[in-house]
């Protein structure tokens, strides 16, 4: 028979690579200081709205993830997706004042400290969805921080 793996142990080891894409590095992948909430501690709200030629800003990626991870945790719950319109975040957010890019930043953590007391509450899983949801989050997130990384690496020169 071969050998199955808990789901708390599943739920610990999402946990350990969400908490390094979001608040630190723990030797995963990413490099110290690095995580996305250390990064967007060093960004403020005018480079967040700087336009990358034809490209989405830094706030519109980060709106982006707080969408995408609000979704997944729906998908999660078996909630109602119809409301899902990938499109309306990248055509509506390009430039935030100071307020916004806080409100911002705190939305995102809120969602994230959400998913996150959803993985201590494992053993309620069902299975497929909650799985491939958060393997999901944990890509499409890293993916936004290297976005985000890359955009201020032209930013701050």
């Amino acid at each position: 028979m071969p050998k199955q793996i808990a789901i708390s142990e599943v739920a610990t080891g999402f946990r350990y690579l969400l908490s390094e894409t979001f608040e630190g590095v723990h030797g995963a992948y990413l490099d110290k200081g690095t995580s996305l909430f250390e990064t967007l501690e060093q960004i403020s709200a005018a480079e967040a709205s700087q336009p990358m030629g034809e490209c989405a800003t830094i706030a519109a990626h980060v709106a982006h993830t707080s969408y995408y991870l609000r979704v997944l945790e729906d998908r999660m719950f078996g909630r109602d997706l119809s409301y899902v319109n990938w499109d309306t975040i990248w055509n509506e957010v390009s430039s935030v004042d100071k307020a916004e890019w806080a409100a911002m930043i705190a939305d995102l953590l809120l969602t994230y400290d959400r998913i996150m007391d959803h993985l201590d509450q494992s053993d309620d899983w069902s299975g497929f969805t909650e799985l491939s949801s958060l393997l999901g989050m944990i890509a499409h997130s890293a993916y936004h921080l290297g976005e985000i990384r890359q955009m201020m690496c032209h930013l701050k020169g």
